[in-house]
């Protein structure tokens, strides 16, 4: 298997200090952000303030975003095809979660409930599925990375329309 080295830096719009050695957990979770860069192996994992909730190494992922764009996630951003993210049915809402598929990882925060499909763990907006090349149903390496603030323009890249249309904060 050939295994895709590319790295794609995806920067939420949340303000924060850049690292200056690059990019650490401490440093994503501070700025929102999520970076994509070849995949390791996880291990289940305890979310930031979930005592004892593990996460499974691996799980079915399915993608979202056309049917659901202008609408309010269960977090309280407004979805676009821009907004990076992921819903998830237990972890709370900014939890940051490091996704890998094919020799690419992301991490991106939790912005919605869900998916509600049987057997399926994770439901990544289209713009996190785009960054990761993931055009169908997969199953993806998994591991909670950290915490960040849960705040309206969680998963928006800085200066995009959407949140420089609204001062850095969407209208629900």
């Amino acid at each position: 298997m050939r295994t895709r080295v590319n790295t794609i830096v995806v920067v939420l719009a949340l303000a924060g200090s850049a690292c200056a050695a690059g990019p650490t957990a401490s440093a994503l979770a501070s700025t929102g952000g999520a970076a994509a860069s070849p995949s390791t192996p996880s291990s289940p994992s305890t979310p930031a303030g979930s005592p004892g909730k593990k996460v499974a190494p691996s799980g079915i992922a399915t993608w979202f975003g056309p049917g659901f764009y202008g609408k309010q996630t269960a977090c309280g951003q407004t979805l676009t095809p821009t907004v990076v993210g992921v819903a998830n049915r237990t972890l709370p809402c900014g939890t940051l979660v490091s996704v890998g598929y094919e020799g690419r990882t992301l991490t991106v925060p939790v912005l919605d409930r869900g998916p509600y499909s049987h057997g399926v763990s994770w439901d990544l907006t289209a713009g996190a599925a785009r960054a990761l090349g993931i055009e169908e149903t997969v199953r993806v390496s998994t591991h909670v990375v950290g915490k960040t603030a849960n705040i309206p323009t969680l998963g928006l890249a800085p200066g995009s329309e959407s949140a420089d249309a609204a001062g850095g904060a969407l209208a629900g």
